[in-house]
């Protein structure tokens, strides 16, 4: 019999799920390609009619349909966990010097104008300066690759349109990110040491401050 071993991101969200369970907390977790999550933008996301059926903005449209509760279900679904949560946790493999497009596509629908964010009320002032944010994440190259001398740049640069242009654009507060460097290019001793260390961190993880999220944090 041969039993596949977990990919790396596959065991970081089973040590946290345990581990925080352990702990006490409550954890959910939405897997995305499991849900067979939509990551598309589209005139789907709005039960009934539109505000506007002349001019299409899925920016306004969405707006309107959660003042309105016309959200889809799976949005919905999604905003009520994000709404009881105090700590996202974004697990995932780094794509392109991203997140992969099923993620991106759930930061796209779910964090709707109004639930999110108001145009008057962004950055410190977001809507959800109530909860915390971790991006827990592996590469698929070495940390030399991404330094500030490596051909890649420093890994913070990668991280200031995901942290800051969505996390604290919402009022979300950013913790350390967890990054996990190559994990399938390692020894398994190698492998199984990055998973101890982040069973360590989350030990201990309520006891951490939130990064200062500003241009200096990434670019200095």
């Amino acid at each position: 019999m041969h039993i596949k071993s977990p990919s790396p991101n596959g065991s970081l969200l089973k040590i946290a799920v345990e581990e925080l369970t352990k702990q006490g907390c409550s954890v959910t977790v939405s897997d995305l390609y499991a849900m067979q999550f939509e990551p598309r933008a589209t005139r789907n996301d709005i039960v009934g009619h539109l505000h506007n059926s002349e001019a299409f903005n899925y920016g306004v449209e969405t707006w309107e349909a959660y003042k309105r509760g016309c959200l889809s279900k799976d949005l919905v679904e999604e905003q009520k966990k994000v709404r009881e949560a105090d700590l996202l946790i974004f697990q995932f493999p780094l794509f392109w010097f991203n997140m992969p497009a099923i993620l991106k596509g759930w930061m796209d629908r779910v964090l709707v104008q109004g639930f999110a964010y108001d145009f008057s009320k962004i950055y410190d002032g977001g809507l959800l300066q109530d909860k915390l944010s971790l991006f827990s994440f592996t590469t698929g190259v070495s940390q030399e690759i991404y330094s500030k001398e490596g051909i890649g740049g420093d890994i913070r640069y990668v991280l200031w349109p995901m942290q800051h242009g969505i996390m604290h654009f919402c009022g979300v507060k950013v913790l350390e990110p967890h990054i996990c460097y190559a994990p399938e290019n390692v020894s398994e001793e190698k492998r199984k040491e990055m998973l101890a260390a982040w069973t360590q961190r989350l030990k201990t993880l309520w006891k951490e401050e939130p990064i200062n999220c500003s241009p200096e944090w990434y670019f200095k």
